[in-house]
């Protein structure tokens, strides 16, 4: 097998899968191949709690997702059904990676998705043509290119459709029909002209309301999709860890070792959560930049951070905060620039001033954020 940056989840776990589909013989919705409830145990994780195995064998389920597990139980619950699952959050709240996750152990396959973005057209969701077999031979099975969502539809699986706002209405609007009849018509195919939905199919979309771009979905579409808002990361430590795990994650698959300290990615993911929530643990109002904070921007901050001190060692990781920081929140709006020198004017030195060691670091760095 040739080497891959990243696995699907489906490879990356699939022992856990396996393991998981042997062990649980409950009830399963056509299709499926793990339980309901098996696939919330893959999501959310065993709770720390061993599962007994077909075989005798325990295995710890370790938890993929950071977030409520009735928000994993509401999205395996909507899937059983024949509606859709709209994903709904800020940006970097890792919507992507839980539908990821829910087809691959729905399905066995997250594979067969839909980028939106403003030039996706309705042949991406719906089918096209080989044209060189359209000419060979006329309108045929053969000749027609189906669509990931086409695909999902007569085998059973789970189709992803990412970023479902950002494509025009009129190319929304091709889901309304298949998610409605379950079916799709095929006009140039008198003979075969209807391709039914197999037992199993459904549809998992995402939407970044916040992104410029936006394409408002019709009342019609709406009404065959459950919502489910996935928010920003509550717990400090539960982000830390993710943070971590995921930027070592990232370093590691390059070659390198990951030698930043927690403390740190500590110090990094509370620079964070301030800027994003607009306000700090001690109660200080941080005005808020316009962009987008995420934990999937933290993420990628430890990781080049990570990549640094592997690469370019010397300077003290913490001193290269300031500048990624300064890079993330001037993607937007150069606005945010002020923003972030009152950030280090205001709650930063009072931290440094109040004797942290990191904090009285960083704002011995203050200088890198000016022009």
């Amino acid at each position: 097998m040739n080497a891959r940056q990243i696995d699907p989840p489906e490879h990356l776990y699939a022992d856990e899968l396996a393991f998981l589909a042997a062990a649980d013989r409950g009830p399963r919705p056509p299709g499926w191949k793990l339980t309901p409830q098996a696939v919330v145990t893959f999501i959310a994780g065993s709770a720390g709690r061993p599962v007994k195995g077909s075989d005798g064998r325990q295995v710890t389920i370790a938890a993929k997702f950071v977030g409520e597990r009735a928000l994993i139980e509401r999205c395996v619950v909507t899937l059983a059904g024949e509606r859709g699952l709209l994903l709904v959050g800020e940006p970097g709240t890792a919507k992507s990676m839980l539908s990821e996750l829910l087809a691959a152990a729905v399905c066995g396959t997250s594979a067969l998705a839909v980028q939106g973005t403003a030039g996706t057209t309705e042949e991406q969701l719906r089918y096209g043509w080989n044209y060189a077999l359209l000419l060979a031979k006329g309108p045929s099975r053969e000749a027609l290119v189906p669509s990931p969502v086409l695909t999902a539809m007569t085998t059973g699986a789970v189709a992803r459709v990412e970023e479902i706002t950002r494509c025009l209405p009129e190319v929304q609007d091709a889901l309304v029909s298949i998610l409605s009849d379950r079916r799709l018509v095929l006009p140039e195919l008198p003979d075969d002209s209807v391709a039914y939905a197999a037992p199993g199919f459904c549809v998992i979309a995402t939407a970044n309301l916040r992104d410029r771009g936006v394409s408002e979905m019709s009342a019609a579409l709406k009404r065959r999709f459950n919502f489910e808002v996935v928010p920003p990361i509550a717990d400090f430590d539960a982000e830390v860890t993710l943070v971590t795990r995921q930027a070592r994650a990232a370093v590691e698959r390059v070659g390198a070792a990951y030698t930043v300290d927690e403390a740190v990615l500590e110090t990094l993911v509370t620079a964070f959560r301030d800027l994003r929530t607009g306000g700090t643990v001690e109660g200080w109002e941080v005005e808020r930049p316009s962009s987008v904070m995420s934990t999937a921007e933290a993420v990628a901050v430890a990781a080049s951070i990570g990549l640094s001190t592997a690469y370019l060692p010397g300077p003290d990781p913490l001193s290269l905060l300031p500048g990624h920081l300064m890079g993330v929140v001037r993607k937007d709006d150069p606005a945010d620039h002020a923003r972030l020198l009152a950030y280090w004017d205001g709650a930063l030195r009072r931290r440094a001033e109040a004797g942290g060691r990191m904090w009285r670091q960083l704002w011995e760095q203050r200088d890198v954020l000016r022009d």
